[in-house]
């Protein structure tokens, strides 16, 4: 008879997920088991969880979801050389093909046999996971479980703020989301000159400023693009990083942005963008579309920077939560009113806001 554990499944192709007893994952040859010590929700998450017409065409349902995690490895396949039980992990959650194109001339984010950990395959929504040997990333033992599950994410951030020229720059942040969020200390660690964000949530706003923002910027009561040129002297944003999915956010970004300023583009539309391209074509705008991680380059730049000591995670983690109270924490994460939200797995039961920084000096001696 198989082993159990309790996990969050997306069982249904409808609002709502459901917690429930599912069989331990058996791993493969070149597959490890993770016991999973802390997971955190992403807006990916959410998408999934309110069933919006991405996760329609987008997510395999009758698995267990979620993709940031930390954890303990328990089981090693008989092909794994280089992991061993004990091992402090995580992985990047993109499973790809490794001999098309994309995979072979370094662009293996974008694989088109791409499989993902938590959306078409099984994820970490529970109390073990099943991951590639060749996806694991090995975390250091000092980091705490809470902040090494922020590791996906915030190679999300870093991808993003790192796809061009930072130095100096003027940056707008449009959405003040979990990795908007990130993305503010990642470019002000990479040494941009004005770090500018925008939201409609006045906590998120907040957030924005505690993570090292310039200028906070409530975009309902505002005309964005007209407040970001009065700032730069008329020139625009030189950097434009979209992180709010939102149509006319989107619209208003490209409008802030400066002649031959770059735009790069995270942020999931849950429904057609109308753009004037003009507004591409006669400033010189560069449009990139960033998926992921760049595979596993981002990897190490995050890395370097988690070991300066510069990016504050630890200001993010407002919430820990068992994962029984999911429902509870989803519908936080949908009020705006939280930072980042940590399932823990030795507990049950369990929901509190997080008091202080406990993790910071752990954090600076990674």
């Amino acid at each position: 008879m198989k082993k159990t554990m309790t996990g969050l499944v997306k069982e249904h192709r409808a609002p709502g997920a459901v917690y429930k007893e599912v069989p331990i994952p058996e791993i493969g040859p070149d597959e490890v088991l993770v016991k999973v010590k802390a997971s955190s929700i992403c807006g990916t998450d959410v998408h999934i969880y309110n069933w919006d017409k991405w996760a329609e065409k987008s997510v395999v349902t009758g698995n267990v979801f979620g993709h940031e995690f930390a954890g303990v490895v328990v089981e090693t396949g008989e092909q794994v050389e280089k992991i061993r039980i004990g091992d402090h992990v995580s992985a990047e959650g993109h499973m790809v093909c490794g001999t098309c194109k994309a995979c072979r001339t370094g662009y293996a984010h974008v694989c088109h046999h791409t499989r993902s950990f938590g959306i078409t395959a099984p994820g970490c929504f529970a109390e073990y996971a099943v991951v590639k040997a060749g996806s694991i990333i090995h975390n250091d033992p000092d980091m705490p479980y809470e902040l090494a599950c922020l590791q996906d994410p915030l190679g999300n951030a870093v991808h993003t703020v790192l796809s061009g020229d930072i130095v100096g720059k003027s940056v707008l942040i449009v959405g003040a989301g979990l990795i908007g969020l990130m993305a503010i200390s990642v470019a002000k660690a990479c040494g941009a000159g004005l770090v500018m964000a925008a939201d409609i949530h006045p906590y998120r706003l907040h957030m924005a400023h505690q993570m090292g923002a310039d200028i906070v910027i409530n975009s309902m009561n505002a005309n964005l693009p007209q407040v970001v040129r009065d700032i730069t002297g008329g020139e625009g944003a030189e950097v434009v990083l979209e992180m709010s999915g939102h149509p006319e956010a989107i619209r208003d970004g490209f409008e802030a942005a400066a002649r031959a300023a770059r735009v790069s583009l995270l942020g999931i539309p849950t429904r057609d963008v109308p753009m004037d391209l003009g507004q591409i074509i006669f400033k010189g705008i560069r449009v990139e579309g960033i998926t992921g991680r760049r595979m596993y380059e981002t990897w190490y730049q995050m890395k370097g920077l988690l070991r300066s000591g510069n990016l504050g995670l630890d200001k993010l983690v407002t919430h820990t939560c068992s994962l029984d109270r999911f429902e509870e924490a989803f519908e936080l994460m949908k009020s705006g009113a939280c930072g980042k939200i940590v399932f823990l797995n030795e507990l049950s039961n369990h929901f509190e806001p997080v008091q202080g920084n406990p993790f910071h000096q752990k954090l600076l001696h990674v």
